[in-house]
């Protein structure tokens, strides 16, 4: 019962009093994120610098408690972090939704963790990922010869 209360008031917290839910003016890299099975919209802000790192992240948009919260999760966990470890991480928790991973690797989502028990609720699943497939769009594709806006659904 204290796992689910505890998993219930981090959910809460980051839906109701995100700390990245914002338009970013000066992003390297947006893109929307869309679920269309439910309707969650987003839109991911990254910035970069020149050796790769994520310096900012940020997201906007309309979406259910478990869509916003993750996304303003996922941006606590990969401000600083190389984009290449970003996407590591991002693998992590997409393993993590289906169910895969180790509890060395769940330690290192930190917070994304508690949103394990997604899996178990396939409907919501879009819903847990919609941030971290977007971000996965931004840092796999060669934003600056396709332009600095994109569309991911």
């Amino acid at each position: 019962m204290a796992t689910k209360t505890y998993y219930g008031e981090i959910l809460t917290e980051h839906n109701v009093h995100p700390l990245h839910k914002h338009r970013m003016e000066d992003a390297s890299y947006s893109l929307e994120g869309v679920n269309p099975s439910c309707g969650d919209e987003l839109v991911l802000y990254l910035k970069l610098d020149e050796k790769g790192f994520i310096s900012d992240a940020s997201f906007d948009g309309d979406g259910c408690a478990i869509s916003q919260a993750s996304a303003d999760i996922m941006c606590d966990l990969i401000i600083g972090k190389e984009k290449t470890e970003a996407l590591r991480l991002s693998e992590i928790f997409l393993r993590m939704i289906t169910g895969k991973i180790t509890e060395e690797e769940k330690e290192e989502l930190e917070e994304a963790g508690i949103l394990e028990d997604i899996s178990h609720m396939p409907s919501r699943v879009k819903c847990a990922v919609l941030g971290w497939r977007t971000m996965d769009e931004i840092l796999r594709e060669d934003a600056g010869e396709k332009g600095k806006e994109q569309k991911a659904n």
